[in-house]
């Protein structure tokens, strides 16, 4: 039950995080210029870097917040059960990521200013989307990978490996030898 509960929770948090990254990245990433044209709207600039940088800017919120997500997580769990609040992180951050995806998209809280355009068609701010689907694993992976760091510093740190013959000298103690020939 506690496990399900652990892993239930980790899922609902990075959930609710995915909608604020969501407005975040909105605000961060630029839109590209699209040119209202009579068959509709058409992008501007095809060699325009916005595309690229909505994708960078997308790997960065997510990224932070898997990174701190994934910290977390580690800490939180020293009381319960690790396994389910890092399996919780993986899903939840995929969760996570697809809502910052879909939120980012629906609203526009970033500067939709678009350069001057001449004479003919108006330009107007394109639609924020992923050109690089493959950034969409960032939240996950880094949260399971801080929280799998964490964890094995953690369990280096509490080894008797660490420690070996549990901290006693394997030689014995140094006055049973023959010091200085007597």
């Amino acid at each position: 039950m506690r496990y399900t509960r652990d892993f239930a929770v980790a899922v609902l948090v990075l959930s609710l995080l995915g909608v604020v990254a969501g407005a975040l990245w909105s605000l961060l990433a630029p839109r590209p210029p699209y040119v209202v044209t009579q068959e509709g709207a058409v992008l501007a600039d095809p060699s325009t870097q916005a595309l690229i940088a909505a994708d960078g800017w997308f790997a960065v919120v997510t990224g932070a917040f898997g990174l701190v997500c994934g910290a977390v997580g580690h800490v939180l769990s020293r009381r319960g059960h690790p396994p389910a609040v890092v399996l919780g992180l993986a899903a939840g951050g995929l969760v996570a990521a697809y809502l910052t995806m879909t939120v980012g998209g629906a609203v526009n809280f970033g500067a939709s200013v678009v350069a001057a355009s001449g004479p003919g068609a108006p330009l107007v701010p394109g639609p924020l989307e992923l050109t690089a689907p493959g950034v969409i694993v960032a939240w996950p992976m880094l949260a399971a990978g801080v929280f799998f760091t964490l964890e094995a510093v953690a369990g280096y740190r509490e080894s008797p490996l660490r420690r070996p013959l549990a901290g006693q000298d394997p030689y014995g103690p140094l006055s049973t030898y023959d010091i200085g020939g007597k």
